[in-house]
């Protein structure tokens, strides 16, 4: 118990204070890519892989949008702002802003140290980094453990959970069926379905539904933010109170920090975190896939899809919740899919909750498969060896399983359980960003300096403070 606690603590002034500190401090060095390279950023994101068939930017940005786009974009914000009030929004901006610069560097040393698999592609990832750079197996185990636990235990079990309740505006949602000792209800339902899909999807049997959703999921992401923008000219009367709630509870110093663990501040860091995943170390194992000719790209690339996260999916569900008239209030029956819908009935009626299920079914499936991904890495590199295929059905089975409990979880444990993983991974990979930091900010400064020449800038690892073989840039 003592140590549950002590790591609740962390997920507070701790986490705040590391992310923060983290983003600015790489905002610096970096020269603020941010709003420097943005164009440059969307420029390379199309760029076509310099090898046949490999894995480009864009496939690389696919897939760790895939895990950041999901419940985090709409559940995510509403337990912000119901739990830690309107100026949480403000805050998320902040550590989308900031965090892009930590994507930057922590994607650009992914590349950097990235291993060739036997086809000629690549893999890697933080724990990659951690080993090469660091020469420390151990520390790389440890965050390939708790990434593991992150994602097959912490978000994925959020997620079922965060889908599940989007059906609680709906009468049939209070069914129980009572079978001596066990008793059957919605969620054990829904969750039973959701897990049964996953399991048939990722063992294989279920490529086209992985194919239709992963194509669906970005038309439903531009749609959600034209409802967004339609809700807000429908409530274009109460835009002026929305900004207004927005600055005040975000300078406010009571909501700053009376009981931080509380305060806008605080969930806005932690939800924003939880839904952009910036210095976290999990984009960086798809950001090792990228076939490009100068890691910095895919720096850039990743820096994006922060952006796409916070400031556009995240910000026009807080738009479309705050501009309604409903106002989000500090209880656990509300905070999440509840207030949402309320929201979107006030706006759109019986219409605006049916919608919002339906971006929940794409975004969390696409969320679970994508998570998933990110475990088959580390068990990969902690094994030394791509996993056995009984090895991996097992450990799908168990994903699965996982799945289903998180569908019947308390409201304040299922979030507590990703706060923790999530801290757990920043507190490592961070500091070691800081510390590896250097080859990021020289090959910066390269593919700046090729870029004014007009080249289509390459890369050289040992001319630029990388003191270990690499496997693609020597």
């Amino acid at each position: 118990m003592f140590l549950w606690d002590f790591l609740l603590y962390l997920t507070g002034w701790p986490l705040a204070f590391l992310l923060f500190c983290g983003g600015l401090y790489f905002t610096i060095r970096t020269g603020l890519p941010q709003l420097r390279l943005f164009r440059e950023s969307i420029r390379v994101v199309a760029e076509k892989p310099a090898t046949d068939g490999a894995i480009s930017s864009f496939g690389a940005l696919m897939i760790s949008t895939a895990s950041r786009v999901g419940t985090g974009n709409i559940i995510g914000v509403s337990s912000a702002l119901c739990m830690g009030g309107p100026g949480a929004v403000f805050w998320m901006w902040v550590t989308a802003v900031l965090g892009g610069a930590s994507a930057f560097v922590e994607s650009t040393l992914a590349q950097v140290y990235k291993k060739r698999d036997p086809n000629g592609g690549s893999y890697g990832g933080p724990a990659y980094y951690i080993e090469a750079a660091l020469h420390s197996r151990l520390l790389a185990v440890i965050f390939s453990i708790a990434l593991i636990g992150c994602y097959a235990v912490g978000y994925n079990m959020l997620c079922a959970y965060n889908l599940q309740s989007a059906f609680s505006g709906f009468k049939f949602y209070n069914f129980r069926l009572e079978l001596g000792p066990i008793a059957i209800t919605t969620p054990a339902i829904i969750g039973f379905l959701i897990a049964a899909a996953f399991l048939y999807c990722i063992l294989g049997g279920g490529q086209r539904v992985v194919k239709v959703t992963g194509t669906l999921v970005p038309i439903m992401g531009v749609l959600y933010v034209l409802l967004a923008l339609i809700a807000m000219l429908l409530n274009i009367k109460n835009i002026p109170a929305m900004f207004a709630m927005i600055f005040s509870d975000a300078f406010n110093f009571k909501a700053i920090f009376g009981g931080f663990m509380g305060s806008c501040l605080m969930y806005g860091f932690k939800r924003g975190l939880y839904s952009n995943e910036a210095g976290m170390g999990s984009a960086p194992n798809a950001a090792a896939a990228a076939d490009v000719s100068h890691p910095v790209k895919q720096g850039l690339v990743q820096m994006l899809s922060v952006f796409i996260d916070t400031l556009l999916l995240c910000t026009a569900t807080a738009f479309m919740c705050l501009s309604s008239g409903v106002l989000p209030r500090p209880d656990d029956t509300f905070a999440g899919a509840p207030y949402v819908q309320a929201a979107l009935s006030a706006t759109f009626g019986a219409a605006g909750p049916v919608f919002i299920v339906v971006a929940l079914l794409l975004f969390a499936f696409t969320t679970l498969l994508g998570n998933f991904y990110y475990v088959e890495n580390c068990f990969a590199y902690i094994l030394k060896q791509v996993p056995s295929k009984k090895f991996m059905t097992i450990a799908r089975v168990i994903g699965a399983i996982l799945i289903f409990i998180g569908a019947i979880l308390k409201f304040g444990f299922a979030w507590d359980l990703a706060d923790v993983f999530q801290c757990v991974l920043a507190i490592i990979n961070i500091p070691v960003c800081v510390i590896l930091g250097r080859v990021a900010y020289n090959a910066l400064d390269d593919y700046v300096a090729q870029r004014d020449m007009g080249k289509n800038p390459t890369y050289k690892a040992h001319e630029f403070g990388v003191t270990v073989p690499t496997d693609f840039w020597n």
